[in-house]
């Protein structure tokens, strides 16, 4: 049984959503949020990426710099740049990117959810990063940024979401800078929050696509709270924390791809023939080639592109990790023959979001700070889903979702 909470969420007046709503803080730089908010008071980076209004050298993990976030987040409340509703809703969030649009049910996922494993994970987190995102919470006693979740879609649920769209004007309807449609509804039907709540709990499970750290530091300072009350009930508001829901078949994974600085002394006559032990090689040239189907690669190395498709044996598709594309890579060359054994460590290979294309992997070879680039076919999300529901963790780096959350419209505050 899924639980989804409405809630009193924090939002901005919709003449300034535009400018406030920001991208995530972990997809952009301390240098690249400088650059975005300038000039941007009402840019929500004031809040997720603090640093901004410090000095350029300050240590981004320093008190001050969690002191600054609750600092601004205090500003934009007496502001007014961030209002509270009067009552508990539940919202509609829809991007719409190259034509196609995504409808996601904005909510409160639970603590106990996340503890009982009735949210499903599929990757791992680095301690580092949820010490950072927990600090965050802790000060600002506020889930700043939504995670990203997905369940199996319901055909009731998505019936009411499409007549409440048609029915009612968007609340926030604007596009960003980088041509993506943001669109947001506050459904301030009690009988479609309610019967939305109750075809959630009728869900065995939910899954998180985007924002492990982030869903793992809310679900913890909730529990650090839980443990600190004396007089806790289950019902206060740190027990929860914001989600986007969307419905899994709405949603779309892209290639997560691979650079790798040298070839681990090989020649490139020699790398190539090491492949062939593993893959079918075929030379496709100069122009771009994109991998077409599963266990089919696209690899670029010394201005040419290849197709390399792997051989009977180096894959199980009966094992849900095994069958994984980005596990025939590590298996059959970054481990053996690149000598790259921990993905999350090694400062040789560097990961590239499909959304940047494959002209960005040719540039960063042809540049000379690469020497070899990978392209990946993506997974599905019946992969995500069933490596999730085994309990068992997908390789780094695997999965890409695009659009990503803007943040900033909607918050919610822990008490």
């Amino acid at each position: 049984m899924a639980i989804l909470k409405a809630f009193k969420g924090y939002r901005p007046p919709e003449n300034i959503v535009r400018e406030l709503a920001s991208r995530p803080y972990d997809v952009l730089n301390s240098v690249e949020a400088r650059i975005e908010a300038d000039g941007n008071n009402y840019s929500l980076l004031h809040v997720i990426k603090p640093e901004i209004d410090l000095d350029e050298n300050v240590n981004l993990y320093s008190q001050v710099v969690y002191n600054k976030a609750k600092e601004n987040l205090d500003k934009f409340k007496n502001n007014g740049w961030l209002v509270k509703d009067n009552n508990d809703y539940l919202y509609i969030y829809a991007q719409t990117m190259f034509g196609k649009t995504q409808y996601g049910i904005v909510g409160c996922a639970s603590v106990e959810d996340y503890i009982n494993n009735v949210i499903k994970k599929h990757e791992l987190t680095r301690p580092d990063k949820e010490e950072d995102r927990m600090k965050h919470v802790r000060i600002t006693n506020a889930n700043m940024e939504p995670v990203f979740f997905s369940y199996p879609a319901v055909k009731e649920i998505d019936r009411i979401v499409a007549d409440y769209v048609k029915d009612n004007k968007a609340d926030y309807d604007f596009t960003a800078d980088d041509e993506v449609g943001h669109h947001f509804w506050v459904i301030r039907d009690s009988s479609k929050v309610k019967r939305i709540i109750e075809l959630f709990k009728e869900l065995p499970s939910t899954y998180v696509a985007d924002g492990h750290h982030r869903t793992a530091a809310a679900a913890l300072v909730g529990n650090e709270k839980k443990l600190n009350n004396p007089n806790h009930s289950g019902e206060e508001e740190y027990n929860f924390f914001l989600a986007v829901h969307f419905p899994d078949n709405q949603l779309t994974i892209i290639d997560y791809n691979r650079v790798i600085k040298d070839l681990s002394g090989y020649t490139v006559d020699e790398f190539i023939k090491k492949l062939e032990f593993a893959f079918t090689v075929e030379d496709k040239g100069t122009e771009i080639y994109k991998p077409t189907a599963l266990h089919n690669f696209s690899m670029y190395l010394d201005g040419r592109w290849y197709s390399l498709t792997a051989n009977k044996g180096t894959y199980n598709d009966n094992d849900p990790i095994a069958v994984l594309d980005v596990t025939i890579l590590t298996n059959q060359v970054l481990d053996p023959l690149l000598d790259i054994e921990d993905l999350r460590r090694s400062k040789r290979i560097d990961f590239v979001g499909g959304i940047r294309g494959l002209g960005e992997l040719k540039r960063r070879v042809d540049s000379g700070e690469m020497k070899v680039a990978f392209a990946l076919y993506p997974v599905s999300m019946k992969q995500l889903i069933d490596i999730a529901d085994s309990g068992k963790i997908m390789p780094p780096k695997t999965t890409w979702f695009e659009p990503k959350l803007r943040s900033g419209l909607v918050v919610h505050e822990l008490d």
